[in-house]
């Protein structure tokens, strides 16, 4: 969270304000690049409400590479479960004896896929995965997985977690994954409980927020 902050505020907007290029004074990642209705689903679906959590989501969501979070507690994990269940989420471990199947399928169907309790290392067989290594024959688009050729559907998606708390990811696996640190720090289980206890203590304040959420996303 800290190295994000200083990223921005450090970095970012000290060079845009040195080029004199016209930016919002009180810019956060999280606000930017998500909107608040989707947000608030995501809280719905189990995302904690600190601001960390929200630029976590937006990375899973928008990154381009498929995402790798590191999840000791399990937070990133039963979110992706809520976030795709309408979508007929299939989720592996690679102590499954027919894993390989169900990615397969998910591959020509277009099912998402949550490969949980992530080590430090990945089947190479899922390398053309993790890297999209996607072909295009005619009128078809092809991925090789193993010794097999798939017809591959664009919306496929696939989700990794770990529930190691620092894992060391080889060069292969950190450079074609969005390695995303679900993680939770002081400041936002600080903010995480604050919600829950406004939820619970004042209910009337948590309803007036989300109606707020609600009428600002509608009125973009």
């Amino acid at each position: 969270a800290d190295y994000r902050q200083e990223l921005v505020s450090d970095t970012w907007l000290k060079a845009i304000k040195r080029l004199d290029i016209p930016h919002t004074e009180d810019f956060a990642v999280d606000m930017f690049l998500s909107d608040p209705s989707a947000v608030r689903q995501w809280n719905i679906q189990g995302l904690p409400t600190d601001s960390f959590s929200t630029e976590n989501g937006v990375l899973v969501v928008r990154g381009t590479r498929w995402p790798l979070m590191v999840d000791p507690q399990t937070q990133g994990n039963k979110w992706i479960c809520n976030l795709e269940a309408a979508n007929g989420l299939k989720i592996v471990d690679l102590k499954m004896s027919d894993w390989m199947r169900q990615m397969e399928s998910a591959i020509q169907f277009g099912s998402p896929v949550l490969l949980q309790d992530m080590k430090e290392d990945l089947d190479p067989a899922l390398e053309p995965v993790l890297s999209k290594s996607v072909t295009k024959k005619g009128n078809s688009l092809i991925m090789k997985l193993g010794d097999k050729e798939l017809d591959y559907n664009p919306d496929f998606k696939f989700y990794m977690t770990t529930k190691l708390s620092n894992p060391h990811y080889t060069p292969e696996i950190s450079t074609k994954a969005t390695i995303v640190n679900f993680l939770v720090k002081e400041e936002g289980l600080e903010q995480q409980i604050l919600g829950i206890v406004v939820k619970k203590e004042r209910p009337d304040l948590e309803e007036k927020k989300q109606e707020l959420v609600v009428s600002v996303a509608e009125g973009k």
